[in-house]
């Protein structure tokens, strides 16, 4: 290896495994008797070998390389103080020793082993639903129209017509295969699981779901917004909603979740049937667990993870499915959250002591200026609407 050329031909090879035995220990010697000459690669021509790796993106590569550059410096800054002639040498000794980790990333990456996808952050207040699947395509739901959801191999697995997607009970896959549906804000949208499962999703909710039930294990979906669940029964398959920290387990049941990130507890209301709430970090167990009876509300603390009942009016937590809206001892912070989801509007509060005080209310299917003209009556909240946005005075 005399010409720089050679040098960076040989690297790239190297950390894409693709050097022989015997060019593997032609870089190992070369790195024991390099003596720093005009032709070793320097730090930049070492990244870019990275950057032009097969399969890592930009921003993969990056990190990599800062990782190496982040574990280096301390000791580059012990060589400098000790030996200030070695410091370079000792530099680029530290990288060739990083190159052999990068190597078998390198292979990995080139196996498959490693996933370079990376999830765009969904937009929620764009005006799509969006459904993606397993691979990772994206697939845009239209309420105006009827699409097919076929998977990577062609198979039809779901029909859609208008704001209701059906999925096919007849599929029998050897493992579970997840789709993920995403909401936007202003948009209600039903889902028919096939087990025959109905959920009502609310706007800015998002929900992961097995394309088909596997034999013999819990029907487990993943839940982050606020659902109505009418469960199908099946006494051999518990039906379990994972939402962050709590889970909850239903054999057959009319229930709601909510499970918004301003709120401070998870809130379950049980219209029929009986729900258990725990832990996700534990097992079911009925004797310990709580559980639920027809017209109780169970709010899981994110704080300290404890679960408190109350009996409750469940139409006022279910009304959201047929357009009502109602809020309970809530902050008008949070109100302003909820309002936001539900118009796709944006709402700015300059009167900062209307934050943390609390309100109830409740509408039926009212429009945002009806909403907000109720505040302004009862409670004296000056506002002004400009398209869609809103300024609380």
């Amino acid at each position: 290896m005399n010409s720089n050329s050679e040098i960076k031909s040989l690297l790239q090879k190297f950390v894409l495994n693709q050097c022989t035995p015997e060019e593997t220990d032609e870089v190992i010697a070369y790195y024991k008797k390099n003596k720093l000459t005009d032709d070793f690669p320097s730090v930049e021509e070492v990244k870019n070998l990275l950057d032009e790796m097969p399969k890592m993106n930009q921003e993969t590569a990056d990190a990599i390389f800062m990782n190496i550059l982040a574990s280096n410096k301390e000791e580059d800054q012990t060589v400098i103080e000790l030996h200030p002639k070695k410091s370079n040498f000792r530099k680029y000794i530290s990288i060739a020793a990083s190159l052999l980790v990068l190597a078998s990333v390198g292979l990995a990456y080139k196996q498959g082993l490693f996933t370079t996808t990376k999830e765009v952050p969904f937009d929620f207040k764009s005006n799509d639903i969006v459904l993606q699947l397993e691979d990772g395509n994206v697939q845009i739901i239209s309420e105006l129209t009827s699409a097919q959801v076929k998977d990577k191999k062609g198979n039809i697995i779901g029909n859609q017509n208008g704001d209701k997607l059906v999925y096919e009970m007849e599929a029998d896959p050897e493992k579970l295969t997840y789709n993920t549906i995403k909401i936007p804000y202003g948009k209600k949208f039903q889902l028919q699981l096939s087990d025959g499962t109905l959920v009502h999703l609310n706007s800015g909710t998002t929900l992961k779901y097995p394309v088909k039930f596997i034999a013999g294990e819990n029907r487990q979906v993943f839940l982050n917004g606020e659902a109505f669940f009418d469960v199908a029964k099946d006494k051999k398959h518990p039906f379990v909603v994972n939402a962050d920290e709590l889970n909850v387990r239903v054999l057959g049941t009319h229930f709601n979740i909510s499970n918004y990130p301003e709120d401070a507890a998870t809130d379950v209301v049980l219209v029929e049937g009986s729900v258990g709430m725990y832990k996700s970090s534990e097992e079911f167990d009925a004797a310990k667990n709580t559980i639920l009876k027809p017209g109780y509300k169970g709010s899981f603390n994110r704080n300290n993870a404890s679960i408190s009942t109350k009996s409750v009016i469940t139409d006022i937590y279910t009304s959201w499915i047929n357009g009502g809206l109602t809020f309970r001892n809530m902050t008008f912070k949070n109100i302003i959250t909820k309002l936001e989801r539900r118009y796709n509007v944006t709402i700015v509060n300059k009167n900062e002591k209307l934050a943390n005080e609390k309100f109830n209310a409740s509408f039926k299917e009212e429009s945002i200026e009806n909403v907000m003209s109720y505040f302004n009556d009862i409670h004296g909240i000056n506002y002004t609407i400009k398209n869609d946005q809103i300024l609380i005075k």
